[in-house]
């Protein structure tokens, strides 16, 4: 009886062959031999999971996102009766990817948003995978702001997409050695600090 084959499970076994290398060589040195040789498959399963070598980088793209997805959402569920703020907080420390046990998925993550400058349709998996993450951003901040004092409402959606782009820009900084991992925490947590200030400090009187 012919072997059943997982397609999906070996998908992914290719994505993380596809991983492994561009933190090895970068995007440019990812071949379909090279990843079929790592994941030890051979070229032919490459091939009948995926059509193009664009389409295998897609789905890989797409793979990291979901595996630091999912760390967010472990992360939020472990303590779920923590507040909104801290929850955030957590939240943008995962994305942010600072932690060294998570410095090959940072390089893997820059190497992916350097090529989608150039192709299309990692651009797009890129976008997809940046709304999700600042949805979850523009929640949590929201969820924060419930019941605050204030005569000008804090804008949830703008404050989400300036810190999901200041969590992006530190991976970058600690990469390539302009910030230490503990000087882009402290660089994360005092903007955080100051987006609490702004949402607990009163509007001004209303007359």
């Amino acid at each position: 009886m012919p072997k059943q084959v997982d397609h999906e499970s070996r998908r992914r076994l290719i994505a993380d062959a596809v991983c492994h290398l561009a933190d090895e060589r970068g995007l440019e040195g990812v071949t379909l031999r090279d990843v079929a040789a790592r994941a030890q498959v051979s070229m032919g399963a490459v091939q009948r999971c995926f059509r193009t070598k664009e389409e295998m980088l897609v789905f890989a793209l797409g793979y990291i996102g979901e595996r630091i997805g999912e760390r967010v959402r472990a992360r939020l569920v472990r303590s779920p009766a923590q507040s909104a703020a801290s929850a955030l907080g957590h939240a943008a420390t995962e994305i942010s990817l600072l932690r060294e046990e998570n410095r090959a998925e940072a390089r893997v993550w820059l190497a992916f948003v350097a090529q989608a400058a150039v192709s299309k349709a990692l651009a797009e998996t890129l976008k997809a995978n940046y709304a999700a993450l600042q949805h979850t951003f523009t929640r949590l901040i929201s969820e924060a702001c419930e019941g605050a004092d204030r005569a000008v409402p804090l804008d949830a959606r703008h404050e989400a997409r300036t810190l999901l782009a200041l969590a992006d820009g530190l991976t970058a900084h600690v990469l390539i050695g302009h910030l230490t991992p503990e000087e882009a925490q402290d660089v994360l947590h005092a903007h955080l600090g100051s987006l609490w200030e702004t949402v607990n400090a009163p509007g001004p009187a209303l007359t």
